[in-house]
């Protein structure tokens, strides 16, 4: 007699893949804000105090939230995930991106984070251990030197690039590795809890790095500054990933990954409209030219999927160094998804 609780019905397996795109688009939206609110922060801030004093404060909400709903503590294993995803994206994005703004409009910080969709493609590609057809890497070696040609035309290398344009590429490389890492993990924990946790381990490091930042230089601004440090902490650094991590859960990371195509095209037209920077037609043609790659990235990502039964490997061990048992995340009780 066949188990019917094994039985999935296809009706709802679409329904599942639609919310997880309407949950990534939702999280696209939150994101496209980013650079625009880290650059008016940073212009009256500092932007050690607000990398880090965004993750405090959104560390409150999670810390908040894990309380109401009782939530488990996570495994060894997934405390070990859980420092990666902390890597990328509760420090590393936010510290590279505030520390670049400082001295770059955010529509060209928008151009190279174009990358992003094609990095966390590459992290998610080693996670699972895939081998992807020749023209993935041929892409995704396109868009890299896209992104370099656009710094090199708009004058912003004049012999190497500048550290304002370095801060933003070690930026997109440590947020797809977040972004890569913390959608697998959320199919174990749920994409609100992936982001709590995350959030919550990583302030032994947070906190005594906001207090020296506040003390060095004591945060005085005016509403419009405080209202942009305020999206970063609840939207871009909690409710965002909620719903980032819970469509790439329910969607897949490949499928949901596409949405990430909006991401820099929205945050050219808030840096156009809000800030009212000027957006070259180098900037739009470089934005095309990468995410043209990024597509074809996609697409030649689906073909080159494993084998069914071929395992997947926890960024963790691959960053780390430590050889891990590869496993396929497990399913975890109801108990202890968010």
């Amino acid at each position: 007699m066949r188990d019917e609780s094994s039985v999935t019905a296809p009706g709802s397996v679409t329904a599942g893949r639609a919310a997880g795109l309407a949950l990534g688009a939702l999280g696209v939206v939150g994101f496209s804000m980013s650079l625009p609110a880290t650059r008016v922060a940073v212009q009256q801030l500092d932007p050690w105090f607000v990398a880090f004093g965004r993750a405090v404060g959104a560390a409150l909400l999670a810390g908040a939230y894990l309380w109401v709903v009782g939530a488990a503590r996570p495994t060894r294993d997934q405390w070990r995930r859980l420092c990666v995803v902390a890597l990328g994206v509760v420090v590393g994005f936010p510290l590279f991106t505030s520390l670049a703004l400082r001295h770059q409009s955010s529509a060209h910080g928008a151009v190279v984070i174009t990358l992003l969709p094609a990095v966390t493609a590459v992290f998610a590609v080693l996670r699972a251990g895939e081998r992807p057809p020749r023209p993935f890497w041929l892409a995704s070696a396109g868009g890299l030197l896209a992104v370099l040609s656009f710094l090199a035309a708009s004058g912003a290398v004049h012999g190497g690039p500048s550290p304002a344009d370095l801060f933003l590429l070690a930026a997109v490389v440590l947020c797809g590795l977040g972004y890569a890492e913390g959608g697998a993990l959320a199919r174990d924990l749920g994409g609100a809890r992936t982001i709590c946790w995350a959030l919550l381990l990583a302030l032994p490091v947070t906190v005594p790095v906001t207090v020296l930042a506040g003390v060095a230089h004591p945060p005085t601004a005016d509403a419009t500054t405080w209202a942009a440090f305020g999206y970063l902490t609840v939207v871009s650094m909690f409710l965002g990933f909620v719903a980032w991590y819970a469509g790439l859960a329910r969607g897949g990371i490949a499928r949901v990954g596409q949405v990430q195509l909006a991401q820099p095209v929205l945050t050219l037209v808030w840096s156009a409209l809000l800030l009212g920077e000027r957006v070259t037609p180098a900037s739009v043609a470089a934005a095309v030219v990468v995410l043209a790659c990024v597509a074809v990235i996609q697409r030649s990502r689906q073909a080159g999927r494993p084998a069914r039964g071929a395992r997947a490997t926890p960024l963790a061990g691959l960053v780390s160094g430590v050889r891990v048992p590869a496993v396929l995340p497990r399913r975890s009780r109801s108990s202890n998804r968010g």
